[in-house]
């Protein structure tokens, strides 16, 4: 679907409608939602469809995914947590996973933003300098 630039438009408007204290509000995004399905504007679908998309989009910037190769203690996920916070802000969530495949170190990811200090990504780097010559 092709999305015109008013209905870009208008669905920035209502996503920033829906943001209340620097934070997106999910009772708002209810509302605002019905309000339009019930009024059902000149491109009401793509108004919409973008304002998913947005909302979409601030959830996966709100969100961090750290990957370690081992379970990480407390303490270092507090450390690595607090250290997120300082950097994104007090809304961020934080997941800790395990996967095995990094071999060592971790790698955190948030919204487009990936920090990846793996052993895995270091030996990669090694193997494709050594391909390229």
């Amino acid at each position: 679907m092709k999305i015109t630039k008013q209905a870009r438009r208008d669905a920035k408007a209502l996503f920033r409608s829906c943001m209340s204290e620097g934070m997106l509000s999910e009772e708002k995004v209810r509302q605002v939602s019905t309000a339009v399905l019930e009024k059902k504007p000149r491109g009401y679908l793509a108004i919409l469809s973008h304002l998913l998309h947005l909302v979409k989009l601030d959830i996966q910037n709100r969100t961090a995914r750290v990957e370690s190769a081992q379970e990480l203690d407390e303490a270092t996920q507090a450390k690595i947590q607090g250290n997120l916070v300082q950097r994104y802000g007090n809304q961020l969530i934080t997941h800790f996973v395990t996967n095995p495949g990094l071999i060592g170190g971790l790698r955190v990811q948030v919204g487009s933003d990936v920090y990846d200090g793996s052993v895995r990504s270091r030996l990669q780097s090694i193997q494709n300098a050594f391909n390229e010559q």
